[in-house]
């Protein structure tokens, strides 16, 4: 599995990008399958039945995922699949919903900003132990440097396409904002907004953008971008700051 991500330089078009020169990558770096089920509040965001990227329950009608996962102009039909383990079986747990609302961050940039989207569903979910939803940072301070969080996902497993049978989560660590702003880092792209994680081959790849960084069992960050070479000590993966949008998020859930 690896999470999906953007290369900064790359058109949103594209929404895939090659981890390393020759092209192919294992999975997730650092990654391993989930137990079937154990990450109830996962959802998958489908294009015509096909999955193009990742989000989180965290209301029985209410989704959040990343901007940029809709910024490109693609024709067909946008689903929200819960209750997955494996996209490529069928399973009596799943379930399927249309989405009725769409709500981007109206600041979200092409600097990938303000990365955050909030989706209504058609209809309220029916709770069971394998749909539930996850709590989501409303405030307080800001994950301390060196706490290990963890990033689930269905992303690719290779640039041509390949996809993990199963759910499959890697274990990263916060770094600072200080030391991800640095010039050998990420330079001035790391907004106040946004919060680094990742360590020496630990980390997210390309697959599955608008998934949680849960820390501490609290939906903390939005998977939102990375750099060309996963697993890197100084490209970590880039996560949208929930807890900065907590009254935006109350504000759309009331429509």
């Amino acid at each position: 599995m690896a999470l999906q991500w953007l290369v900064l330089t790359v058109a949103l078009l594209l929404d895939v990008l090659p981890c390393d020169g020759d092209g192919l990558r294992d999975r997730i770096v650092g990654g391993k399958d989930v137990s079937p089920h154990s990450r109830p509040y996962m959802a998958a965001l489908l294009l015509d039945g096909v999955h193009e990227c990742g989000g989180f329950l965290i209301s029985d009608q209410w989704v959040m995922s990343a901007a940029h996962c809709f910024t490109a102009d693609l024709k067909g039909t946008h689903t929200v699949l819960l209750g997955a383990h494996s996209l490529n079986n069928r399973e009596d747990t799943q379930q399927e919903f249309g989405i009725a609302a769409l709500y981007p961050h109206p600041r979200f940039s092409m600097s990938y900003d303000n990365d955050i989207v909030l989706l209504k569903l058609d209809r309220r979910v029916s709770w069971t132990p394998g749909i539930q939803s996850i709590r989501f940072q409303r405030g307080g301070e800001e994950v301390p440097e060196g706490t290990v969080c963890r990033v689930a996902g269905w992303g690719w497993v290779n640039n041509v396409g390949i996809k993990p049978e199963n759910l499959q989560e890697v274990e990263v660590k916060v770094i600072s904002h200080q030391l991800c702003s640095r010039r050998d880092y990420y330079g001035g792209r790391i907004t106040s907004n946004m919060m680094c994680a990742g360590q020496q081959g630990k980390d997210s790849c390309q697959g599955d953008s608008g998934g949680p960084l849960v820390c501490n069992g609290v939906a903390t960050g939005i998977t939102s971008f990375g750099w060309t070479r996963c697993g890197k000590p100084k490209n970590p993966g880039v996560y949208t700051v929930i807890s900065h949008y907590t009254q935006w998020i109350r504000k759309m859930m009331r429509l």
